[in-house]
């Protein structure tokens, strides 16, 4: 019976996903702005290797797998085959709502992670990491690592809804930075930072970054989620994105000084209104859960992004497959502070 009811899940959201493929495709017109860099690939993620090499990955419409595709260039991403790394098991853990991965090259190996649910409870998520010890990601063996641990001494992190971990180096130390909800009832996502010890455990307890303090990280839910990390002028830039995930889906920021002590929560000033937001005339709807990478001669930062190009929903927006990932230039003010402003993609 178990395997029946996890056939007919699959197919309930298989249904839904093509339904609201179909209602909402004639909902938007597409400007100079909001064309696709890659359609229908959120929470996208381009890490640009030592050699040059650029890989893309990002969540699928139906959240059943991981898939990577590179190019030798950002733009040749676009239309880079995609090859499917792993696939979502049967049933419990790692067999749900496959979110948000990030592929890292840490130690000599790879490692992607990602975040996942149970078929026998879709919410039941956390995060887990595959790892691959071969020179080519596209072509070598991913093994399966489990989830990520904790400190040995930490009682909190991962106890409950956890997602979007991304991961960053300063001063010979790395980082692991992820979304956790806490309290009861509706419950409210913060950010969490701590050391890492290994690629798959944490050194240190979680310090609390930030929490929903603010009315546009309030709005449908109590969201700070989806962080990354880009670094300029001895400053250290967090984004984060903030609310639901319709067009009041918008991006935070954090600044630290990279001589600072990062576990310090006082080290870390948050910005007091969004740094990216739905802008109407152009036709991009809730920007958010980005990723930062370089062009190619290094000289030029870029913001990837998602976003939909239109600002209703039909239907629940977990199943709309319409979140594209787009591309930004990450430009600088004089003060050495970021301005994300969007640029025409055709």
């Amino acid at each position: 019976m178990k395997g029946e009811s996890q056939r007919q899940f699959s197919l309930c959201f298989l249904c839904l996903w093509q339904i609201q493929i179909m209602t909402n495709k004639d909902n938007f017109e597409y400007t100079d702005y909001n064309e696709p860099f890659i359609a229908q690939r959120a929470d996208p993620y381009v890490y640009k290797h030592t050699d040059g090499t650029y890989y893309f990955t990002a969540s699928v419409p139906a959240y059943d797998k991981i898939v990577l595709r590179h190019a030798d260039t950002l733009a040749g991403l676009k239309d880079a085959e995609e090859k499917t790394l792993w696939v979502k098991h049967e049933s419990g853990i790692m067999s749900c709502n496959i979110w948000a991965p990030e592929l890292h090259y840490l130690d000599g190996a790879w490692y992607i992670y990602f975040a996942a649910g149970e078929a026998e409870n879709m919410w039941n998520i956390r995060p887990y990491v595959l790892e691959c010890k071969d020179a080519d990601p596209m072509t070598g063996t991913w093994t399966e690592k489990g989830m990520m641990q904790c400190a040995d001494d930490d009682e909190f992190s991962f106890r409950a809804f956890s997602l979007d971990a991304t991961i960053f180096e300063n001063k010979g130390k790395r980082f692991y930075v992820w979304a956790e909800k806490v309290s009861v009832g509706k419950q409210i996502s913060n950010l969490y930072i701590a050391e890492m010890e290994n690629p798959c455990k944490l050194k240190t307890v979680q310090v609390l970054l930030t929490t929903p303090d603010y009315d546009w990280e309030r709005v449908g839910f109590w969201v700070n989620e989806g962080p990354a990390v880009i670094k300029h002028d001895g400053k250290i830039f967090l984004t984060f994105s903030a609310s639901a995930t319709g067009a009041c889906y918008c991006v935070g920021m954090l600044t630290a000084d990279e001589d600072s002590d990062l576990l310090d929560p006082l080290s870390w000033k948050k910005e007091r209104m969004p740094v990216l937001t739905t802008d109407y005339e152009k036709g991009i709807y809730g920007p958010g859960h980005n990723s930062f990478t370089k062009s190619e001669d290094g000289t030029k930062d870029l913001m990837i992004y998602h976003a939909r190009p239109y600002e209703e929903i039909i239907g629940d927006p977990l199943f709309d497959p319409n979140r594209h990932a787009m591309i930004l230039e990450v430009q600088w003010n004089e003060d050495g502070t970021p301005r994300f402003e969007y640029v025409k993609q055709k």
